[in-house]
């Protein structure tokens, strides 16, 4: 993509993180147009990553899916695209001095365990069950785990606060409640989300985040390790998650509301992105724009405040 900046524009920087595990659907979609509108209607710089570092759950093909599904969109980006799975040894690096610190420590013990030692009853908020430190002081170090244990160990954060309350630019103050030891590295050597966002987010000088609710426990998280890595922190903004008629987080049940499946079908973007912008409060009902024709008008306190229903578009698939 070609860079479209000033020198006084490039501290404001926002990405677009899709991961390649499977279809972009609506949920997705406006996800990365509110980030997109709140960067470039400040006149900032939008970075492209592609998360990809989920390896079992990565589909073929997926990632170039994802970039044909933006490009459709008109959702574009400046410089080339981070790839996470090119970036293991900054990770890597990460975990290292996280360990040297004395923050981090091996863990064999599997989900089910800890899903079974664990005292505390699920936190919807913290979106993990408490992690009841098992491992805590158990080993010397990986190998003397590995050796003890038979197993390969993960990595986990020693975490000694209950919570890291924060100010969120869309939802107001936020308790950030955390889980407890939580997991950097997995077992099988690659870097956990949490890690890897930090890591990249400050190495490629993002400022903003601007994601969807859900993952409003993940910032807690974030911000601990952001402190612990010395590093500067964005400014976080998440937006009311899109969901089905029933409620719940938009998936298959829903129907098929991938950007793919319209597209082939012959609906323009322009319908995908005006509805978008509606049912997120930035349009009348049945506009049908780009997303450059928003730039100008867009508001962050004109999106609803609500879950948002996409229930039925215009131009769904059955």
């Amino acid at each position: 993509m070609t860079e479209r900046r000033s020198p006084q524009e490039a501290t404001l920087v926002g990405r677009l993180a899709p991961s390649p595990t499977g279809v972009m659907h609506l949920g997705n979609a406006r996800s990365f147009l509110l980030a997109w509108l709140s960067i470039r209607s400040r006149g900032g710089r939008i970075l492209l990553r592609i998360e990809d570092i989920d390896g079992p759950r990565i589909k073929e093909g997926a990632t170039e899916r994802c970039l044909e599904d933006l490009e459709w969109l008109g959702l574009d980006w400046d410089g080339e695209p981070w790839i996470q799975t090119e970036r293991l040894d900054h990770y890597e690096a990460a975990t290292d001095l996280l360990v040297a610190a004395g923050r981090a420590y091996p863990c064999v013990c599997t989900r089910r365990e800890v899903e079974e030692a664990a005292t505390a009853p699920h936190d919807e908020e913290a979106d993990a069950r408490q992690y009841p430190g098992t491992c805590r002081g158990r080993w010397r170090d990986e190998e003397d785990a590995r050796r003890h244990s038979g197993r390969d160990p993960a990595l986990r954060l020693r975490v000694d606060e209950e919570a890291i309350p924060f100010i969120d630019g869309f939802c107001g103050p936020l308790p950030g409640r955390l889980p407890g030891d939580f997991v950097i590295r997995k077992r099988d050597g690659g870097p956990a989300y949490q890690l890897a966002v930090v890591v990249d987010d400050a190495a490629s000088g993002v400022t903003e985040v601007l994601r969807a609710d859900d993952l409003i426990p993940s910032t807690p998280r974030q911000l601990l390790l952001y402190r612990f890595l010395g590093l500067t922190a964005p400014e976080f903004f998440h937006t009311p998650l899109v969901v089905g008629g029933d409620g719940r987080r938009l998936a298959k049940r829903h129907g098929d509301t991938s950007l793919a499946t319209f597209r082939s079908r012959g609906v323009p973007a322009e319908r995908v992105v005006g509805y978008l912008a509606a049912i997120s409060g930035l349009a009348p009902e049945g506009a049908c724009c780009e997303p450059g024709d928003l730039v100008a008008s867009f508001d962050l306190q004109k999106i609803v405040r609500q879950p948002v229903v996409a229930q039925d578009p215009p131009f769904a698939v059955g």
